[in-house]
Formats: structure tokens, sequence, C-alpha cells
């Protein structure tokens, strides 16, 4: 069972964020219509590992293209074309550097809707369709062996912190 509170304005939305988590509210999630600054840092989420994941992908790209057209020049098919030399590296440059970006695309975008759970046959939950507009919501895990005393009591508390409206969603 979950609770979601909406706040109106990103500064209310961060107070809220620090009571409920002073008061030992567990915090699903928190959903706004545009990035907010400091979120990040009051959730305690830590840093992604996409940049690394990228970073890696493109230095494998780049050095399996350099690699592959080294091999090819200089073992599998040398062709001497007007005396250039078969390992003219300078000619590797572009494909190399081609190979290295589209591999780093393919990891980032492919580890973002992985590290989103964005893939195919995703369902996700929608608690409100305005947080895309002009809503900031918070869900707040209620637990699963809570009476309705207890909700209610933790919804009166979230409404205190500064939401606007809250909702119990099973």
């Amino acid at each position: 069972m979950e609770i979601y509170g909406y706040y109106t304005d990103s500064e209310s939305l961060l107070e809220g964020v620090k009571k409920l988590q002073e008061e030992g509210f567990k915090i699903k999630d928190v959903y706004t219509p545009y990035p907010v600054h400091h979120l990040d840092k009051a959730l305690g989420l830590k840093r992604s590992l996409l940049p690394k994941a990228g970073m890696i992908a493109g230095i494998i790209g780049a050095t399996g293209a350099f690699l592959f057209q080294t091999w090819v020049f200089t073992v599998d098919y040398p062709v001497e074309i007007g005396g250039k030399p078969n390992f003219a590296y300078p000619s590797f440059i572009p494909l190399t550097f081609e190979l290295g970006v589209f591999f780093a695309a393919l990891a980032l975008v492919f580890g973002f809707l992985f590290r989103s759970k964005l893939g195919l046959g995703a369902r996700n939950k929608i608690y409100d369709e305005r947080n895309t507009d002009d809503r900031f919501g918070i869900v707040v895990d209620a637990g699963k062996q809570k009476s309705k005393k207890e909700i209610n009591a933790m919804m009166e508390q979230i409404k205190e912190k500064g939401a606007m409206g809250v909702e119990v969603i099973d």
C-alpha cells in the first residue's frame, strides 16, 4: 500500500521530502514535471553509472574498429596502392571515432531503458497524470501490515508537511 501526496511547487516539495525523511517515512519515489535541483541529494540517490558504461562501450567500439582495420589492411588483405603503407593509421581515425560514438550511444540508450525499467512490456504505474504538467508528487511506502487508523495518521502527517492533497493507492 502506498500514499501519494502532491505539492504545487518545487520548494515545498523539497521541504516535504526533508521533513518526511526526518520523521522516518520511506519515500518510494518522487515525480516532478521538470528537474528539481538538489532533489537527488535530498533523497540520498547515488550517482548514475551510465557515464561510465558509455565510456567503456565507446572505448570498446573504438578499439575494435582500430584493431579490425589494422588486421584487414596488414594481415588479411594487404593491398599496396600508390606506395601507401599498409598500416596507414591516419586513415583509420574517422571510422574509429564513428564506431566509438556509436557504441557509446547504444550503451547509453539501452542502459537508460534498462535502469528506468522502460523496456518492451513495461507496466509503469501512473499516480497522477498532472505530474507532467504542474504537480510535484511524493509516493510514500505505507507498509503492508498497516491498519486504516495508522494509514490515516500517516496521511495527516504528510499533509502537515506541506502536501496540498493526499491519496491512498492500493
